[in-house]
């Protein structure tokens, strides 16, 4: 049964929502806020997100942005009273994978997940570890090992190290990294960032003979 995500507000829209994809045996979960949203998918695999343009918390585009910093490749269909051109070719571009207009046909939205569906990567569906070096991430289990040794980690340093693991080699900017993991705009007064990757540092400085994140002045950080 495909899992979607239905991150809305509007308690109209959400039941019309659930009513028009549980008729072909769709299972849907609702995030009623952006920041729930966000939590949500970068915690478990869905088959499709259909997403509100305008949330109370945070932009639809930051959520999508979000998620394809973090490289979850999950269809979004963008859902928003916002429908002139500009506005719709912003939402793809930002990484949306189509637009619908509200007020909405139940058949018109039913037709566009279902569209969405088959273009679903079959990597994406396959997809159950990361590895970087003797870096493992069970993305199944949500657990990490190095060298095939297990260690902790709290909800929010998997998902740093699961960003980071999806991006080696790359200098990855405090503002990428807040996005990705936290959602919304980044505060440049914020130590939340630096403060979990001193704990994934120090976790992994316990088990590798080498430094496995490294800082990259007036940049960000780097997993090598």
């Amino acid at each position: 049964m495909p899992n979607v995500l239905s991150i809305e507000d509007d308690e109209m829209v959400i039941n019309e929502v659930i009513g028009v994809l549980s008729m072909p045996r769709y299972h849907v979960e609702v995030a009623r806020t952006g920041r729930d949203g966000i939590a949500k998918v970068m915690s478990r695999d869905y088959d499709v997100v259909t997403l509100d343009r305008v949330l109370p918390d945070l932009d639809g585009l930051t959520i999508v942005a979000a998620m394809r910093n973090a490289g979850i490749d999950t269809p979004v269909l963008l859902v928003s009273s916002m429908s002139d051109v500009d506005e719709r070719v912003r939402g793809l571009r930002a990484g949306g994978d189509d637009y619908l207009a509200k007020p909405f046909s139940p058949d018109e939205m039913l037709a566009r997940v279902e569209v969405l569906l088959r273009r679903k990567p079959l990597s994406h569906a396959a997809e159950t570890s990361l590895h970087v070096g003797a870096l493992e991430l069970n993305l199944i289990k949500r657990c990490a090992r190095f060298e095939g040794q297990e260690f902790d980690l709290q909800p929010t340093e998997y998902r740093v190290l699961e960003f980071m693991m999806r991006h080696p080699g790359q200098v990855l900017t405090r503002t990428m990294i807040f996005e990705a993991v936290w959602g919304g705009r980044f505060d440049p007064g914020t130590n939340l960032i630096d403060v979990h990757i001193g704990r994934l540092r120090k976790k992994l400085d316990g088990l590798a003979s080498q430094p496995l994140i490294r800082t990259v002045r007036g940049s960000g950080y780097r997993l090598c």
